[in-house]
């Protein structure tokens, strides 16, 4: 936060975007997989929080965009752990909304499939090859969902876009 201060003179916006999802059925016993998500998922979005809010406060202004997922919509086997970090982090975005006050913006985005790297932190591999057949061909491009974070951006101060659900139109 100190970088983009200096370097830009201010903060407007912070968009905590960082996942992982080695996903797996609660029977492979993952545990090491189920901590990383909870490390980066969950604790990496409030520690880009904490860095961000007092920035904001000096500014009086500011907006807080958490990229979560349709996976803690729509909750399906191999999941499990990967929807519980995401529905914390819609959790905490939409307490962090009500605490905001005025002068703060506060965004959740949920993208659906998105033609990403997300498959490569799937250890699993049944559940890595599954889920590569079965969604793999719908994948939408990851400009989607940034045009969707620019939306919120750009409205006027007084305008809170709380909420935006990203997906495929074959997602299910």
């Amino acid at each position: 936060m100190a970088f983009a201060v200096a370097r830009g003179g201010r903060l407007d916006v912070i968009v905590n975007n960082a996942g992982v999802g080695p996903i797996s059925r609660f029977d492979a016993l993952r545990v090491d997989d189920w901590d990383a998500m909870i490390d980066v998922n969950f604790r990496g979005t409030l520690y880009g929080i904490a860095a961000a809010l007092p920035v904001f406060a000096r500014q009086d202004s500011g907006h807080v965009v958490n990229v979560i997922s349709t996976a803690g919509l729509q909750i399906v086997p191999t999941m499990g752990v990967y929807a519980a970090t995401k529905n914390a982090v819609r959790t905490a975005t939409e307490v962090l909304r009500q605490e905001a006050g005025p002068k703060l913006r506060v965004t959740e985005v949920s993208p659906g499939v998105i033609a990403t790297s997300f498959g490569d932190t799937i250890t699993h591999q049944p559940t890595r090859k599954m889920l590569e057949e079965r969604l793999g061909n719908i994948a939408i491009s990851p400009d989607a969902v940034a045009r969707g974070i620019l939306y919120a951006l750009e409205q006027p101060p007084e305008v809170d876009v709380g909420s935006i659900v990203i997906r495929p139109t074959a997602q299910s």
